[in-house]
């Protein structure tokens, strides 16, 4: 069964918006802009090299993407809500990022079928590959204050735990759930026991669009229940380009997740902070958000706590400098994890495969048959890039696509 994209219309009109503001340099006269939504894989995509490379020893079972956000308007009951930075035009550069994230996640522009749709598509992706595969559904606090109170009119979007857990418990062949819960509550650790009573396998946080400081004593206490659930925090670090909140950039800075660290979390740092630049806390200067993360990686300490997920890392505004050290990071590899940081796969503009194969990445044959499994299946596209890359020799091996020890490894 096909797909219908979120509103044709206001989804041209975000791309002129898009164009207009010469946004990383897309233009309308660029082609597949527009993700089709193509449902079956055509006939003979399946006996692709790329695709059944992807299985070579790796029990799908273990594949749990551990990167996949929710979306929606909250008109099935959801209650999702989508803060004015993205909902209006007056801010016309978030508001054409929504309509992109909306068609990349092929959801039904019609009334009380928005949210649905955006679910019936994940299930129809995740069926499509072997069974045993899930996604981690991520959850997103509200922004708050510094007494902990959510201010919504602050938020970029809200999805409540409630509906990241119903949906993991109506499909437990496909999902699994990620709680998001802002530190500062005054019920932050009791809402924390409940959701790992409620099986939730990690804490996601983005603390530039939540306006948390990881490095605040007010984590203290989440923290320490955190370390005594052995719960995984996946928190992204670097600059955050999706969503914004205040001027807290710099609450993504890797170094300041030393806390986290010292209190015995295990932290999982989103897209390896692929992208921007921070203040190097101990040496001076800013330096590349990537090499923070590398210190980090790289102090025995955490060796045991801190692990960093790839997803996001093949978008065209990643340095192929930091794919290449992934690869060529041995060491590392037990301590990475794989995620799609679902929907954007299907955002067709952000990955290249091309540009990865013309970097030295990707096998150029492989460029034709995954730009065609894209358009139909963006999570098994990401998934296939990812086992395709190579630098040198050295790709990813299975171990680093078989998340599902690390999110089962704690104790409630």
């Amino acid at each position: 069964m096909s797909q219908v994209p979120v509103s044709r219309r206001r989804f041209l009109q975000g791309l002129g918006i898009l164009a207009a503001s010469g946004v990383a340099g897309w233009s309308l006269a660029r082609p597949r802009l527009v993700n089709p939504c193509r449902a079956a894989l055509p006939l003979g995509l399946s006996a692709s090299p790329w695709l059944t490379g992807v299985w070579r020893d790796l029990n799908p079972a273990d594949v749990w993407d551990c990167h996949a956000h929710l979306a929606g308007t909250g008109d099935g009951g959801s209650g999702i809500q989508v803060g004015p930075q993205l909902s209006s035009p007056l801010r016309p550069l978030q508001y054409a990022q929504r309509l992109f994230y909306m068609n990349a996640g092929c959801a039904h522009d019609a009334p009380g079928r928005v949210d649905a749709s955006y679910v019936d598509r994940m299930l129809n992706l995740v069926e499509a590959m072997p069974a045993g595969v899930k996604l981690m559904l991520f959850a997103f606090d509200h922004f708050h204050d510094a007494e902990g109170q959510p201010l919504p009119e602050m938020s970029a979007f809200y999805v409540p735990d409630d509906y990241a857990r119903q949906l993991a418990a109506a499909h437990p062949q496909a999902f699994e759930w990620v709680a998001s819960i802002h530190p500062y509550r005054a019920d932050a650790v009791d809402r924390l026991d409940a959701a790992v009573a409620q099986g939730a396998k990690a804490i996601k946080w983005l603390p530039a669009a939540q306006n948390m400081d990881p490095a605040s004593p007010r984590c203290d206490a989440f923290y320490a229940a955190l370390a005594r659930h052995r719960l995984p925090l996946i928190t992204h670090c670097g600059e955050e380009k999706a969503v914004q909140g205040a001027d807290t950039q710099h609450y993504g800075n890797p170094l300041r997740l030393r806390r986290a660290l010292e209190a015995g979390v295990r932290v999982v740092v989103a897209h390896c902070a692929s992208m921007g630049q921070d203040e190097d806390l101990d040496r001076g200067g800013r330096v590349e958000s990537f090499q923070l993360f590398a210190r980090l990686m790289d102090e025995p300490a955490w060796q045991k706590l801190l692990a960093g997920d790839i997803s996001a890392i093949t978008l065209r505004n990643r340095d192929l400098e930091v794919i290449k050290t992934l690869l060529q990071r041995q060491d590392w590899h037990g301590r990475l994890l794989n995620g799609s940081d679902y929907p954007l796969p299907g955002i067709l503009p952000l990955i290249s495969p091309s540009a990865l194969a013309s970097g030295g990445l990707l096998p150029p044959e492989a460029v034709a048959d995954l730009e065609l499994l894209r358009e139909h299946n963006p999570l098994y596209f990401d998934l296939a890039l990812k086992r395709a890359l190579s630098w040198q020799g050295q790709a990813f091996p299975a171990r680093v696509f078989a998340t599902r020890p690390h999110f089962e490894a704690h104790r409630s």
